[in-house]
């Protein structure tokens, strides 16, 4: 389930930091209710030393320009989507949002035009997906290097074991959501791979510090409904709720997908 949200600027623009992740992610904490967004934040699902949040959200849409200093402008409105597995974490947003005609996204005053529910997508079971990334997908191991230190190798989408990565990150969502059926099973013979991705769709973001390298593009899926349904939601590959894998099921028959494929 996710929801479409419009914000405007109060003057009709906004400047936003160019690396905005980190913004978006503490608006959508700071308009969930109180308990909400400490048991999000703090805890979320666990499964093992890992711990799920099980949202992801969008990259920001509209009419933008580079500013100076690390600042992206944009003019008019800007809308985003948020994907969540709990109903309730988007009931609580929604709700906040729709009683407060202001919000801060940063330190920008916003009207909020709009928070709608997002139409499902049909997702037949058995039969592969197309998706597009609307926020950049990102699959990973933690290697030690030679002098003892750990290092993070970030996986090409062309490389064997990113899509192998991404697989293996499902099976833990499931099971952190304590799912009765077995993934290993489920997801034997599992694909996840690139269907048009170019070397432009890599990205390097900065998140609280932090450098992480994500790939957009287009690409096919294949396996049983409830877990493409579970990437839809939380999103595919790592570190979603930082704003990385929120994936968009291209419909061919549909004007706006043929146009964003």
């Amino acid at each position: 389930m996710r929801l479409k949200i419009v914000l405007s600027g109060e003057r009709g623009s906004l400047s936003l930091p160019l690396q905005y992740n980190a913004t978006v992610q503490g608006f959508i904490y700071g308009n969930l209710s109180g308990a909400l967004a400490s048991w999000l934040h703090d805890r979320g699902h666990a499964w093992g030393r890992r711990r799920f949040k099980l949202f992801t959200f969008s990259r920001l849409f509209g009419r933008r320009r580079r500013q100076e200093e690390g600042r992206i402008g944009f003019e008019g409105p800007v809308h985003f989507y948020l994907g969540a597995v709990e109903a309730e974490v988007l009931g609580s947003l929604a709700e906040h949002l729709l009683r407060e005609p202001y919000v801060r996204l940063g330190k920008a005053r916003c009207l909020v035009e709009e928070v709608a529910v997002e139409p499902e997508p049909q997702i037949d079971d058995g039969k592969p997906v197309l998706a597009k990334a609307l926020s950049p997908i990102t699959a990973y191991a933690t290697l030690m290097a030679p002098d003892g230190r750990k290092k993070t190798y970030y996986y090409s989408p062309h490389e064997e074991e990113w899509g192998e990565a991404i697989v293996e990150n499902i099976k833990r969502k499931a099971r952190a959501l304590g799912w009765t059926a077995d993934p290993e099973e489920d997801l034997k013979g599992a694909v996840v791979r690139p269907y048009r991705v170019k070397s432009a769709d890599q990205k390097i973001l900065r998140f609280k510090g932090t450098v992480v390298k994500g790939w957009m593009g287009l690409y096919e899926l294949r396996m049983p409904r409830p877990y493409l349904q579970l990437a839809y939601d939380a999103g595919l590959g790592a570190k979603n709720s930082q704003g990385l894998g929120m994936l968009r099921v291209i419909n061919w028959t549909s004007q706006e997908d043929k146009r964003i494929a």
